[in-house]
């Protein structure tokens, strides 16, 4: 799956030069009803709106850094978060398995391998590849891991992905694994939000930023090239020009042994794109199925996830549902596809993993993991249950390498037994690798889950996670989170830190599975975007009132977090909802909808919320853009803004210019930002748990 369309994805976590910020077009534009005074805090580098910055991180610093217990908190964290008993999770690449490490002597971390003999002992033998920590100091940049790309089939050489400071964009560079080092004028493009992937020793296909008119408004890529070992960037072979009103586009190359292709992907918007094959002339061939639908192929075969009904071949196959046809059948005009799966009223599908010969499906029942595979024989495919019940478990299958075998990686976690990897052979036992040691003692504790009706009528699922015997009278400091966005769902996992720094501490965790999320489907997506965003706000709101009548908490125990598309629903809470809560953790947010399409990535998320330009599509956005429904006199919760410089999706202006308004109304707000980090807030585990030990300490101040 690309990034792109994955979205967000969520993590937590600058030195940022002039010349990679882009603060949209025409900086200096004000909002077309009114002059916005604060318009100068997006300027990032600023002097004087890092001089506010600063002076806002040393008034939260006094507030919640000089606490006795913040320290002690911070540690705990920080210990989780570096434990050497974590799961070091391994990919398969040739004959070794590769890891990527962070701990307290590695904070950046260490790229690393071992074999799997070696992995299953309790403690490993690891060879060095990299040491990113090395590798700052020696060229004086602050390098954070984004991830490698072999060339197969000898795996001797990669394309490393280096970013400055945690942020989206990076580098790319070519190195030699045998000889450990970075190739001498080899393959290297600068920084950029790019795509490079590899056809052959001596040729890429390459989507980068190529100078004027070459990025999309959105800031991705809209020209892909083939670029020759040896040869200039500038000189390399355009393979496919998309428009500057799409997202991006990329190109790649399947290498499986007799199945080769070359593909083109145009990505139009978030959720429509086209995916282009290249025919044996050498002519870009466009995969004709619906814009809205994610094709994919494995082998011989043709995959498509649909979001909407697709009526082909006589045949009407609804919403949800996976189908499937061979390549070269549905190319030469077939249409008879499979159905794979096809959703119920409370089933839908969560992903899929192909092995050699098998396919994964991981579907969700109100928002209850299960696992099915799928095989194609005699003409037929067969499913059959994965054997083994997991509860309230999530599960996570990965190939160990497609290509060569049907053995996989099994990932099981929920919210109180530690994650577990399992080795999976076709007719064996699952064979435990790996398991994550318990960071907070859960044996006091349960896990339900519970349905809200919101203001439609629509019942909306919550997890809690809470002590077994609990008191329901209306005192128990709860935190509840969500998301709502993207398709993205919010399923159990296990979180040594929400375990340690919230759930020990005598707190309830509250899990929502609001609309605009994926739990049921993409209907449960669609009925939320655009003018019917406020549903998901109404979602929340709507659990919240049930933790209450329930008497779990009440408002001045009630808190509320999320981040990114999460942050958004955090303003709406606070500016729609403010009596419903008693403290707000808002972590790189979205808050003027006014201007979110005009910074930096935010025009790649207009199929979510509309186009503000657009006056009748700006009259319901602007019902949900938090920086614009203030009310000086309103009574609201006290709130904690948290972002970083370095974030290049979200503009660290959202946060900086909330908080800067609601403090000239004097209301209660804190704010917090980090220099690095990138949209998750945090370039290595240290900075995690020192943000992290922020909202903990934000929260059990305000929820006394």
């Amino acid at each position: 799956m690309n990034k792109f369309a994955l979205a967000v994805i969520f993590t937590l976590l600058m030195i940022f030069w002039v010349k990679d910020i882009k603060c949209g077009d025409d900086q200096k534009m004000v909002n077309s009803e009114t002059e916005d005074k604060y318009i100068w805090l997006e300027d990032i580098l600023g002097e004087k709106a890092i001089n506010w910055v600063k002076e806002r991180n040393a008034v939260t610093f006094e507030a919640l850094e000089s606490k006795p217990d913040f320290k002690e908190l911070e540690n705990g964290l920080l210990k989780i978060f570096d434990s050497k008993e974590r799961i070091p999770y391994i990919s398969k690449r040739g004959e070794y398995y590769y890891n990527f490490w962070k701990d307290e002597k590695n904070p950046r971390g260490i790229w690393r391998r071992t074999t799997l003999d070696e992995y299953r002992k309790k403690e490993p033998k690891w060879e060095v590849i990299l040491d990113i920590d090395e590798l700052g100091k020696k060229e004086g940049v602050n390098w954070v891991w984004h991830g490698v790309q072999f060339l197969r089939p000898d795996y001797k050489r990669a394309l490393i992905s280096l970013s400055k400071g945690g942020s989206d964009a990076d580098v790319v560079r070519e190195f030699d694994v045998e000889k450990r080092e970075f190739v001498k004028d080899g393959f290297q493009i600068p920084e950029a939000k790019s795509e490079m992937a590899w056809i052959d020793e001596n040729t890429v296909y390459v989507a980068t930023d190529f100078g004027p008119h070459t990025l999309t408004s959105s800031g991705y890529p809209r020209i892909v090239k083939k670029w020759k070992r040896g040869t200039p960037l500038e000189k390399a072979e355009i393979v496919y020009e998309g428009k500057e009103s799409d997202m991006s586009v990329w190109a790649y190359y399947d290498d499986t042994k007799g199945f080769e292709k070359h593909f083109v992907y145009r990505r139009i918007s978030f959720y429509e794109g086209e995916l282009f094959y290249k025919d044996k002339e050498g002519k870009l061939v466009k995969i004709d199925v619906p814009n809205d639908a994610e094709p994919s192929i494995h082998r011989e075969w043709l995959l498509v996830q649909l979001r909407s009904q697709w009526e082909i071949g006589g045949k009407k196959y609804p919403e949800g549902s996976l189908i499937a046809i061979k390549f070269d059948d549905f190319m030469s005009g077939k249409r008879d596809f499979d159905i794979l799966f096809e959703p119920t009223a409370t089933t839908f599908l969560s992903s899929y993993e192909w092995t050699l010969n098998r396919l994964f499906l991981t579907t969700l029942e109100d928002v209850k993991n299960r696992l099915w595979i799928l095989t194609y024989k005699n003409g037929k495919w067969s499913k059959e249950p994965f054997r083994g019940g997991f509860g309230y478990s999530t599960l996570s299958v990965s190939a160990v390498d497609r290509q060569e075998s049907d053995d996989y990686f099994l990932t099981v976690t929920d919210f109180l037994t530690p994650t577990s990897l399992y080795y999976g052979r076709r007719g064996k036992e699952l064979d435990k690798l790996k398991q994550m040691p318990s960071f907070f003692d859960s044996s006091n504790f349960e896990v339900t889950q519970h349905f809200a009706v919101s203001d439609d009528g629509t019942r909306i699922p919550y997890f809690q996670v809470s002590p077994k015997g609990m008191k329901l009278n209306g005192k128990n400091p709860t935190l509840l989170t969500g998301y709502g966005g993207f398709e993205i769902s919010l399923l159990p996992y296990y979180s040594g830190a929400v375990g340690y720094g919230w759930l020990s501490k005598g707190g309830v965790y509250v899990v929502a599975n609001i609309r605009g999320g994926g739990e049921y489907g993409p209907k449960w997506h669609q009925s939320a975007i655009k003018e019917n965003r406020n549903r998901c706000y109404e979602d929340f709101a709507a659990v919240a009132k049930h933790l209450i009548e329930r008497k779990v908490t009440s408002p001045k125990y009630l808190g509320i977090e999320g981040g990114s598309n999460g942050g958004l629903l955090m303003g709406n809470m606070l500016t729609q909802y403010p009596g419903l809560f008693g403290a707000i953790v808002c972590q790189v947010p979205l808050l003027d909808m006014k201007r979110y399409s005009r910074l930096l990535a935010g025009a790649s998320w207009m199929a979510e919320y509309g186009d503000p330009d657009k006056p009748e599509e700006w009259e319901f956005i602007k019902k949900f853009s938090p920086y614009h429904n203030l009310k000086k006199g309103t009574k609201y919760p006290p709130v904690i803004f948290m972002t970083s410089t370095r974030d290049d999706r979200v503009h660290p202006g959202h946060a900086r210019k909330m908080a800067a308004k609601m403090l000239d109304m004097g209301y209660d707000v804190l704010y917090y930002e980090n220099i690095e980090g990138g949209h998750g807030g945090a370039a290595d585990n240290k900075q995690a748990a020192h943000m992290l030990a922020l909202a903990y300490t934000f929260l059990k101040e305000k929820l006394k």
